[in-house]
């Protein structure tokens, strides 16, 4: 017991002397201008807050997302097609890609595929 009590009693001496120790030693200010700057998105916070933002930039990204995600779910239809029955794979992989062509072709005649106006 005396042992245990001894050898617990020198790791937090141990471990008090290395915090300390790396208090001291440590370069970190608290003035630091930059750390304590607010830091959002790459914006700079000396500017206007409500700087105009491009809603075509951000409809854009979702749209990639959108197509991104779809392009995940028919990954899964690449195995499936040796071990299923053939007409219901091509029906459902047929279903699947005319869904993706629509929402392109509602996307390209919105204009929203555009990257200049």
């Amino acid at each position: 017991m005396k042992i245990m009590f001894l050898i617990s009693t020198i790791f937090i001496i141990i471990s008090n002397i290395f915090i300390i120790l790396s208090l001291v030693i440590s370069k970190k200010t608290n003035l630091d201008r930059e750390k304590c700057s607010p830091f959002e998105c790459g914006f700079d916070p000396k500017s206007l807050p409500r700087i105009p933002f491009s809603m075509h930039f951000f409809l854009i990204t979702v749209i990639f997302l959108i197509f991104d995600v779809e392009i995940a779910l028919i990954f899964p239809i690449i195995p499936t097609f040796s071990f299923t029955n053939m007409m219901i794979w091509f029906k459902t992989a047929s279903f699947f890609i005319i869904m993706l062509l629509i929402g392109l072709y509602h996307e390209w005649n919105q204009k929203m595929l555009n990257w200049t106006y």
